[in-house]
C-alpha cells in the first residue's frame, strides 16, 4: 500500500476518534468535500478537510522510507467564536494534540515519526471565513 495514503487514512481516522477534534467539527472531516452544483462546499461549518501532501524518498543504510508531509484545512465562519479566529484555533490545537508524535499504526509501512510542524490562522478571502492550516511531517519506513 502507498505510504502517503496509508499515513493519511490513519491520520483522518486518529481525527475522527478523538472526542476533542469531534465535539467542536462533529462527523466533518473530509479528504474531498462534498460540493453543490455550482462548486461550492455543501457542508456545515466548521469543518477540515484534506490539503495537499509531498511525499520524497527518505532511504538511509539499508532501509527504504519516505518523508511526507501532510496538511489539514479547517474552515470555520458563523457567529460567537467563529466570528473570529477563537473556533479555528481550538480546531487546530486539537488536532496538534490529537496527532503531534502519536504512533499510529500502518499495515503495510512503518511508521518511524510523525511531527506537527506548523500551524496557521488565515483570513479567507470572503471575510466571513477563517482558514486554518496544519501540517505534519511524517518518517515512515516501507517494505
Amino acid at each position: 500500500m502507498d505510504a502517503s495514503f496509508e499515513l493519511i487514512l490513519a491520520a483522518i481516522n486518529r481525527l475522527r476518534a478523538t472526542p476533542a477534534v469531534t465535539s467542536l467539527v462533529g462527523t466533518r472531516i473530509y479528504d474531498r468535500v462534498p460540493e453543490k452544483t455550482d462548486g461550492t462546499p455543501n457542508v456545515a461549518f466548521p469543518y477540515i478537510s484534506m490539503g495537499p501532501s509531498t511525499s520524497i524518498p527518505d532511504d538511509f543504510d539499508c532501509m527504504d522510507g519516505e518523508e511526507i508531509t501532510i496538511q489539514f484545512d479547517v474552515w470555520s465562519s458563523g457567529s460567537g467564536e467563529a466570528f473570529g479566529s477563537v473556533e479555528c484555533r481550538k480546531i487546530t490545537g486539537a488536532m496538534k494534540r490529537a496527532l503531534h508524535d502519536v504512533d499510529l499504526t500502518l499495515t503495510t509501512n512503518a511508521l518511524v515519526s510523525l511531527t506537527h510542524e506548523m500551524t496557521r490562522t488565515l483570513r479567507d478571502p470572503n471575510p466571513a471565513i477563517t482558514h486554518g492550516v496544519i501540517q505534519f511531517t511524517a518518517t515512515v519506513e516501507t517494505p
